[in-house]
């Protein structure tokens, strides 16, 4: 939706399963690129039937998951990427970016939408490991 997006502010609040709500910061390349989006992307997509869902489809509807699926994917291959790239890699990869560049485990917690500290403890795992993997691979 439209209006749970603060691009002024950088969060953007969203809901998942359950319709767990989180607030999810947006860093200032994202906001740009959304910002730019709504003023030069969107406003072609959007039919007389069109809601405030914020990313939409080519027919002015909401942007499905299968959609996005997609869509990631085909970026994958445009980036020379052949292992099967899948839209929860994102969500991976942004919490173990925030875990690198010192985000609280609680706050990532949140914003993942985890009920259990513990599931989000999983992530402070892939750091330890990458760190072994590429002394392994440069240092032979």
């Amino acid at each position: 939706m439209l209006q749970q997006a603060d691009l002024e502010h950088g969060f953007i609040r969203v809901f998942g399963k359950g319709a767990k709500e989180r607030v999810v910061p947006v860093g200032s390349r994202a906001r740009d690129a959304l910002a730019t989006y709504l003023v030069s992307g969107r406003p072609h997509l959007v039919k007389p039937k069109t809601g405030s869902q914020f990313f939409l489809n080519h027919r002015g509807g909401a942007l499905s998951r299968v959609a996005l699926w997609g869509i990631v994917k085909q970026h994958a291959q445009r980036a020379g990427i052949s292992k099967n790239v899948k839209p929860h890699a994102l969500r991976h990869s942004f919490a173990t970016h925030l875990l690198t560049g010192g985000a609280d485990l609680r706050a990532i917690q949140e914003m993942l939408g985890h009920a259990r500290i513990s599931t989000t403890q999983i992530y402070t795992a892939v750091e330890p490991q990458r760190l072994v993997d590429h002394h392994a691979k440069f240092h032979p």
